[in-house]
């Protein structure tokens, strides 16, 4: 196994749609690349989950990260993206940035609004999502996810908010990409402690067969990992700076598959960071 410098966005290829917040990310070790203050684990991941929306049109996201995302990635990587949201909104043009998908800011200029059962029986289901975000507390090698509990069912130590759209988004988008706040061994889980959300293997097991091909991408703290598709495991395939393939095998909860090579994620650059932070979220509503 090699390791290399190189940019890592995916001609595959992803947090996510219901259950994500904007919380603030606690200060990372990235150096700055723009001499200023640190760059925050959010900045991170959002910058990096902007790259991998390189010629993607039309992406479902939820509120927080995937809305810092997917607006970054419309000033920098795809210019033409068309974001919906979970509310019904398509073509979403807001002046700033949605507190929650029914904020009114993102109806005023939309190309539609559509109701639920046109959003989800026509688009979705339609097939014309290139890309899912989706976030979780738990995720498995397979893709499948966790945003129910943590812990027993009947009495769980943490209790999520649930599916909302997720398990739809991960049938019917061509492939979803994940943002994990958190690289652990109990959010990276061999077994999940419950399937919100399942992967097309786990449908196809169930006799359900899913249009799409399920995650592709996890951006995580430690690095990106990704699967090409239905019977196939996430490996880790780059890491940011700093951070080694041996932390990520630590830090994941089953063996973790390697790449042959694996890369080192670009450092957030300055223009990123400036569109980022003066942009597209000037009054620090998710960049707490």
């Amino acid at each position: 196994m090699s390791t290399s410098t190189t940019s890592t966005t995916s001609t595959t290829g992803t947090e996510g749609t219901t259950g994500t917040t904007g919380t603030a990310g606690s200060t990372c070790t990235t150096t700055p690349t723009n001499g200023t203050r640190p760059v925050t684990s959010s900045e991170l991941l959002a910058v990096v989950a902007s790259r991998e929306l390189v010629a993607r049109r039309t992406v479902f996201a939820g509120i927080g990260l995937p809305t810092l995302a997917t607006e970054l990635a419309h000033l920098t990587v795809a210019p033409e993206i068309e974001v919906v949201y979970e509310s019904g909104v398509c073509g979403a043009h807001p002046s700033h940035l949605p507190e929650t998908i029914a904020d009114a800011v993102l109806i005023t200029g939309a190309e539609a609004v559509l109701s639920m059962p046109a959003l989800f029986g026509c688009v979705l289901q339609g097939g014309h999502i290139d890309v899912g975000f989706l976030g979780a507390a738990q995720i498995d090698r397979w893709g499948n996810l966790n945003t129910s509990v943590i812990g027993d069912w009947d009495s769980p130590s943490v209790r999520l908010p649930g599916s909302g759209g997720g398990v739809e988004v991960m049938a019917s988008s061509r492939e979803v990409f994940v943002v994990m706040r958190r690289h652990s061994p109990r959010s990276f889980t061999d077994t999940l402690d419950f399937c919100t959300t399942p992967g097309p293997d786990r449908a196809l097991a169930e006799g359900i067969r899913p249009l799409g091909i399920g995650v592709t991408r996890v951006i995580t703290e430690l690095g990106i990992l990704a699967r090409a598709g239905i019977g196939d495991e996430l490996r880790l395939v780059a890491v940011h700076p700093d951070v080694t393939v041996e932390q990520v095998r630590a830090a994941t909860g089953w063996d973790l598959k390697v790449a042959d090579t694996v890369t080192t994620v670009p450092s957030p650059t300055a223009a990123e960071l400036r569109l980022l932070r003066d942009d597209v979220d000037p009054d620090r509503v998710y960049l707490r």
